[in-house]
């Protein structure tokens, strides 16, 4: 027996429109899923490891609370004691305290930086997927002449014409890193969008936006997730490497890096401590992110 008209559009009806509550429950379901699906022991040790870093930065100077900034005069370039367990610089600052302050500005600039990022390489890179033809290949000739612009030289650049400080960084490092991440956006968008379920969606007039935020995001969680996770360890090297050439965070403020530079210059007169500490910092907040995202990687290739 054949439906009315009146019948098709009230099923119609039904399925184009989302049930209350409906993204939020998708949204829980799959990254339940996803944690349980996905779980590895690499996964578990970079991320024990990097919130170990994140309790050192933030909750260490609860626990210690002693200034970064204070000047010992009669303390210069003490080694690590009971009573200054990182030893102290060149101006006699507790080395400890400047580690903790230093670690919360580059985890800022690495976490934030990279949700930035990741959030305009989703929306370059779905409207791109979702656009016309004729859009979608002018916005990847676009995106093509960025990727081809060397990344380090434009953060150089417009480190060096705008005030250094934690939220500049965040801004530049952020919208200088997701041209790649627009590109596996969009191709993984591409390869999602025929499925028969986008197709279904589609038939019943399901809304392009959303299709891409209830269907394709979902669908693309894990991969965004892993690459999330590699970006931050890249922004972090580029904070620190910045940092290294003076256009990191600057004085009296504090970042990993830019400790590592100041021990540099002091490490020929013996203070192996001024880099010592930073040094491994920067080599434990890289290795953390880079084997969380190994780990959650080997477990979406299901090995």
């Amino acid at each position: 027996m054949s439906s009315s008209p009146t019948d098709m559009n009230v099923n119609n009806s039904l399925v184009a429109r989302p049930i209350p509550g409906m993204f939020s429950r998708l949204w829980t379901d799959s990254l339940r899923h996803w944690v349980g699906q996905y779980s590895h022991p690499m996964t578990w040790t970079g991320l024990g490891l990097f919130v170990f870093l994140m309790l050192f930065s933030w909750l260490g100077p609860v626990l210690y609370p002693v200034s970064p900034l204070t000047i010992h005069a009669n303390h210069l370039l003490l080694a690590p004691s009971w009573q200054f367990p990182f030893g102290t610089d060149n101006l006699g600052r507790n080395m400890l305290a400047r580690m903790m302050d230093g670690g919360k500005a580059t985890l800022e600039v690495g976490l934030l930086g990279a949700l930035i990022a990741i959030s305009l390489g989703i929306i370059y890179g779905m409207i791109a997927a979702m656009s016309p033809r004729w859009l979608d290949k002018v916005l990847m000739r676009l995106l093509d002449a960025l990727l081809a612009l060397p990344g380090i030289v434009l953060m150089i650049f417009f480190a060096a014409i705008i005030p250094l400080d934690t939220l500049s960084l965040i801004l530049v490092l952020g919208c200088l890193s997701w041209p790649g991440l627009a590109r596996i956006v969009r191709n993984e968008a591409l390869a999602y969008k025929e499925r028969d379920y986008v197709l279904a969606a589609k038939q019943f007039g399901a809304s392009t936006f959303y299709i891409a935020r209830t269907h394709l995001l979902r669908s693309m969680l894990p991969i965004l997730i892993v690459n999330a996770t590699f970006m931050v360890a890249d922004l972090i090297l580029a904070l620190s490497g910045l940092s290294f050439l003076g256009l990191g965070i600057q004085p009296p403020h504090a970042s990993w890096g830019g400790l590592l530079n100041d021990g540099l210059q002091l490490v020929i007169i013996g203070p192996w401590w001024l880099i010592v500490f930073p040094g491994v910092a920067i080599f434990l907040a890289i290795v953390a992110m880079n084997v969380l995202g190994q780990g959650l990687l080997a477990r979406l290739e299901g090995r």
